[in-house]
């Protein structure tokens, strides 16, 4: 992986997204249909806040005494800009990786929104990193083999 290069060459661009005023019980399902960590919240195509499962979690982990109805009664009437992280990093998509990796090594911030005048055009989180470190290819194959005794 190339440090140097583009966030635009590891972003994920295709993403689902809520708006604030969207149900918890609506971020509940997109959370139970999807294998991702983080929700954008996008109002008009202009993202205003990011929800993580951790913070989903977090929010409902507080209802462990309440029944099946009472929870989806409190998902139903609560939104999506109640929980929402609004204080955001965000990223253009000719910003080099390793600027993201700054972030990220300097907060605790795991997915940054990827924006281009303004609209959210895809995100990037350490996962994408890792995932292109794994893929990385060496330049000399053998090396990564070699017998070292």
């Amino acid at each position: 992986m190339n440090a140097y290069a583009p966030i635009s060459t590891i972003m994920e661009t295709d993403l689902v997204t809520v708006n604030p005023e969207e149900t918890l019980l609506a971020v509940k399902k997109v959370f139970e249909q999807h294998s991702f960590h983080h929700l954008p919240v996008v109002r008009f195509k202009k993202i205003v806040g990011i929800i993580s499962k951790s913070d989903f979690q977090h929010f409902t982990g507080g209802l462990n005494h309440a029944s099946e109805q009472e929870i989806a009664q409190l998902l139903a009437n609560k939104k999506a800009e109640d929980i929402m992280t609004k204080g955001l990093g965000k990223l253009e998509p000719d910003d080099r990786i390793n600027v993201a990796l700054e972030i990220f090594s300097k907060n605790w911030f795991h997915a940054l929104p990827v924006v281009k005048n303004d609209e959210l055009i895809g995100i990037v989180t350490t996962q994408d990193v890792i995932k292109a470190i794994i893929n990385e290819k060496p330049r000399e194959p053998h090396m990564v083999y070699e017998n070292l005794d």
